[in-house]
């Protein structure tokens, strides 16, 4: 696990610059660094960096950048190789120097050509310089677990692990996408190929940027996309449960055991949950001692899963540690977010993956996790609602009709009905069937950008709909108009293909990535493993929704190894007490960052909205926009964002 940065460009980046860049990543790789620049036979230059956290093949011989033998190509990666292995022994006709993964991409690239992608599974970011073809190449793993920025301008392009070296280039002049912060409000996270930055993206999950070194543009391919891989596995369905819980059963063991194989300690992160206790039971079957598992414990009652993961490290005899943290603790870690998330983020989980991310640096390197089991075998509550949405579609359509006839005072029937009426009846657009939600809330978070004025004229339910403006009118939409493009008539696997697509790279593994990161911890997710995400394709949804008991299959596999009755309970998380922090310890703050001469300097938000719409949310509300207890994720967004941009643009 590293991070990785470099650039492409006819500019003078020196080679203390190119260090000063890599090392705003320290954190990610503390054992070694690297760093590099080939010059051009045209002026221009590539440079290499790499920040290295050392996993596999501890020696001198795994630093990056790392060169073929012939000095034909170079390479700067991030992540592991989990089949690097296999790879190694079917291309042995290579004289290996080393035993790291790293040296396999080498081998790899000058076996195969760019097709090598196709042949490594794991998690990645590379940057590969090919002197004979006079090419870069930029690659990012299947579904987007290791990140890879690039920032293009003209024919410069300067790329890293995470923002901060782009931020540290000297010809950097940060722009903030005004435009995308609507959505990030909603959303609470931004969504890859778009960032905060103007010409800065984030490169798709699955993909391969080839920028030739003779001129013309780069060229962005995708070599594993969702929407193909699950329109080719689901031809092939596997009808029979039981061959279908084998056969997964099987695959989960393999992803485990590959994501075993370590030259540093490794545990895992155990919750309690049916995911999290699943790996860590596969973990244990391959282990010839107790895995070492970690929990964070929060003393109230309703939001603590300590108990339930400690009956399941008794059970299964791991050597488990837990650690009970307060309100306190998990305080002292927000003022940390900017700079470990360099982008503004605000899914408030990222505070306890970061606490136990720091229990597991304490006596591990590497820790197992249960992420995407949600994603991959419907474990959402929100897949319970689209399901019932689906089957009253016909009805919110007519309502949506009915409700469109007007009542007198600029007002329509539609103001008039219930909240849950609204939005199955304003679920009009057939790009965002599955992504419903409230309107007032939609309006809340394009008002904080645009205004009163604007907001007001859209007051009503049924202008706001008439107005489409989550779908068309906004540059850039809050929902995302794509689900077309799936293919798919069933609402439920339609979202779990859109998560897939989105709010698992851009929310999920994101925060795991730089929650774990931020401790040098590398964190290995197996449900992502290339076979298993494959295959779960091929089982019919009924199998993983079976007569409304989500994620069933995975559950069913994981009481081959657990009791049922330590797992099957309510699923509660680790719960931040956001309304409790906006209007305690964090309300001078959050007050000094919607003050009007604040606002008015920074020129991004509308002044009058936001101060008046905090103020109503700091004060309980009284009716209208900022009543209720879910605007408190709009008012975290909006914190967090702020202290994005105290940190790095004031």
């Amino acid at each position: 696990m590293c991070g990785i940065s470099g650039f492409l460009s006819d500019r003078a980046i020196t080679l203390e610059t190119l260090r000063k860049m890599n090392n705003t990543m320290i954190h990610r790789g503390p054992d070694d660094e690297g760093a590099e620049i080939y010059p051009l036979k045209d002026g221009r230059a590539v440079g290499f960096a790499q920040r290295r956290l050392a996993i596999q093949d501890l020696s001198p011989m795994g630093h990056q950048p790392m060169h073929s033998q012939d000095q034909r190509v170079s390479v700067i990666f991030n992540g592991e190789i989990y089949n690097f292995k296999e790879l190694r022994q079917e291309l042995s006709e290579y004289d290996f120097r080393s035993t790291c993964d790293t040296e396999v991409i080498l081998a790899a690239y000058l076996h195969w050509g760019p097709e090598f992608v196709n042949r490594i599974h794991g998690m990645f970011a590379i940057a590969l310089f090919d002197r004979q073809e006079e090419k870069l190449f930029l690659i990012r793993d299947r579904i987007g677990k290791k990140p890879l920025y690039y920032w293009k301008d003209g024919a410069n392009i300067v790329f890293a692990s995470e923002l901060k070296p782009i931020m540290a280039c000297p010809y950097f002049r940060p722009e903030i996408r005004r435009e995308i912060l609507p959505r990030f409000l909603f959303q609470q996270y931004i969504n890859a190929p778009e960032t905060v930055f103007r010409d800065v993206f984030h490169l798709l999950p699955g993909s391969v940027m080839e920028i030739p070194l003779s001129g013309g543009e780069p060229v962005i391919r995708k070599y594993w996309d969702i929407r193909e891989v699950y329109r080719r596995e689901s031809l092939d369905p596997v009808e029979d449960y039981e061959t279908a819980k084998a056969e997964l059963k099987e695959r989960l063991k393999r992803a485990v055991a590959r994501r075993m194989i370590s030259d540093v300690p490794l545990g895992t992160f155990l919750s309690g949950g049916y995911d999290s206790s699943l790996v860590t039971a596969m973990a244990q079957e391959h282990s010839d001692r107790p895995v070492r598992t970690f929990t964070i414990g929060f003393p109230v009652k309703e939001f603590n899963e300590a108990v339930y993961a400690k009956e399941v490290s008794e059970y299964l005899g791991t050597n488990h540690t837990e650690l009970y943290i307060d309100e306190a603790e998990m305080l002292r870690l927000v003022e940390s977010i900017p700079k470990y998330f360099d982008e503004p983020f605000a899914d408030s989980s990222q505070i306890p993956t970061m606490l136990v991310s720091s229990l597991a640096k304490k006596d591990v390197t590497v820790a197992l996790s249960g992420d995407a089991g949600d994603e991959f075998f419907c474990g959402y509550n929100i897949y319970d609602n689209v399901a019932q949405a689906q089957k009253l579609d016909l009805a919110g359509s007519a309502a949506y009709a009915l409700g469109r006839l007007p009542i007198g005072g600029g007002k329509h029937l539609l103001d008039k009905m219930p909240l849950r009426v609204r939005v199955v009846a304003g679920n009009r657009d057939p790009e965002t069937k599955v992504q419903f939600a409230s309107d007032s809330y939609i309006l809340s978070a394009h008002a904080f950008i645009e205004g009163k004025e604007r907001f007001d004229t859209r007051m009503s339910a049924a202008s706001y709909l008439a107005a489409d403006l989550n779908a068309k009118g906004a540059d850039i939409p809050i929902k995302y108009p794509v689900e077309s493009l799936y293919g798919v008539k069933d609402w439920q696997v339609r979202r779990m293909l859109l998560d897939m697509d989105t709010y698992l790279p851009g929310d999920i593994l994101c925060k795991m990535d730089r929650a774990s990161m931020k401790y040098s911890l590398e964190a290995r997710c197996p449900i992502m493993d290339t076979e298993v995400m494959e295959y779960s394709f091929r089982i019919p949804q009924r199998f993983k929704y079976m007569d409304g008991d989500k994620k069933h299959i995975l559950k069913d596999i994981a009481c081959d190894y657990i009791p049922k009755r330590l797992l099957d309970r309510p699923k509660t998380g680790f719960g931040v007490p956001l309304d409790e922090w906006m209007r305690g310890p964090l309300k001078e703050k959050l007050l000094d960052y919607c003050s009007a001469d604040y606002l008015t300097r920074q020129g991004i938000f509308d002044t009058d909205y936001v101060t008046g719409f905090v103020g109503r949310y700091l004060e309980k509300g009284d009716g209208g926009p900022a009543t209720g207890a879910n605007y408190s994720k709009l008012v975290w967004s909006f914190f967090v964002f702020q202290q994005w941009y105290d940190t790095y643009m004031e």
